[in-house]
């Protein structure tokens, strides 16, 4: 599968007019390395989605983990308290713009060192490029611990025990241990290996399907609507292992059950209704719709100005 630089104009051809660059042609990437750039784009853009999206990532939060409705978890929010609508956005700030850096910039990466090994080797370009997505996809898995400090401090439950990021990390540290922060681990492998192989595999044919674009505020609407529809179909597909992870983060302390294990009782809990599992989905796919479109819209641009 063809990266998606080498389906979209190259940068200095997109970002110039007539004869005269919009910017100084590769001072930015002349200090970043040809590879650095996707590392600091998929950062800038992960950050820039957070702060938008945090409101509507916390009410998401409060439907998967208590089942309950929309209206009712923006009302659990508003008794919260303004003071407390951006409480536990470090964890997610700080785990977001690593992770989808992480995601971008080991992607290509793992891609152009694994195509060099398996030069006329006859594997597929898409199986090398899937296997790269995959390992970019575990790789990021290393910093669930933002991910399970995220979850302590969105649930209201725990608003009297921890006070902030710093605060829980130190909490799970001295009292439970390194264990304690990769609670929820096997979901978000489960998860973030074949979500990032879809991603990067369907990124480019989707986009080639999209009327061709003849600006510059031509493809940033492309790149918004590829990267929203991706994400939103993918956060449907994958929504279960996000209900059972946050459910699993939610404890502190005692035993560590098996996915299966937390699936089954969130399922009992929620009278085996398929629509009870999926409450929330709704909201989490016009919420991946908007968070994927900024990210990929973000990084798309980013690496023509830079």
């Amino acid at each position: 599968m063809d990266s998606e630089s080498a389906r979209t104009p190259q940068p200095q051809a997109a970002l110039t007019k007539g004869s005269h660059s919009l910017l100084p042609a590769g001072a930015l990437s002349a200090r970043l390395g040809t590879q650095g750039k996707h590392y600091v784009c998929g950062s800038i853009a992960a950050f820039t989605n957070i702060v938008v999206t945090f409101p509507i990532q916390k009410v998401l939060f409060r439907q998967q983990l208590h089942g309950v409705l929309a209206t009712e978890a923006v009302q659990q929010l508003q008794r919260d308290g303004l003071r407390n609508l951006y409480r536990g956005l470090l964890p997610p700030l700080l785990q977001k713009s690593t992770t989808v850096a992480i995601m971008f910039g080991l992607y290509e990466d793992f891609s152009r060192v694994l195509l060099d090994r398996v030069d006329n080797s006859g594997v597929p370009e898409l199986v090398t490029r899937s296997f790269a997505a995959a390992l970019a996809g575990t790789t990021e898995a290393i910093l669930t611990p933002f991910e399970r400090v995220q979850t302590l401090l969105q649930d209201h439950r725990h608003h009297g025990r921890f006070n902030n990021t710093a605060h829980t990390f130190r909490t799970l540290l001295t009292e439970y241990g390194v264990r304690e922060c990769y609670r929820g681990l096997v979901p978000i492998l489960l998860r973030n290996g074949p979500s990032n192989v879809l991603f990067f595999g369907l990124r480019g044919p989707i986009k080639e399907q999209l009327p061709e674009a003849t600006s510059w505020a031509g493809h940033l609407v492309n790149d918004f609507v590829c990267g929203g529809v991706l994400g939103a179909a993918l956060g449907i597909m994958f929504y279960p292992l996000n209900v059972v992870k946050s459910r699993a983060q939610s404890q502190v302390g005692g035993s560590f059950q098996p996915c299966r294990m937390v699936l089954l009782t969130v399922w009992r809990e929620r009278g085996g209704s398929l629509a009870m599992l999926f409450r929330g989905a709704h909201l989490n796919y016009h919420r991946s719709l908007l968070s994927w479109g900024i990210i990929n819209a973000t990084y798309e641009l980013l690496l023509k100005l830079i």
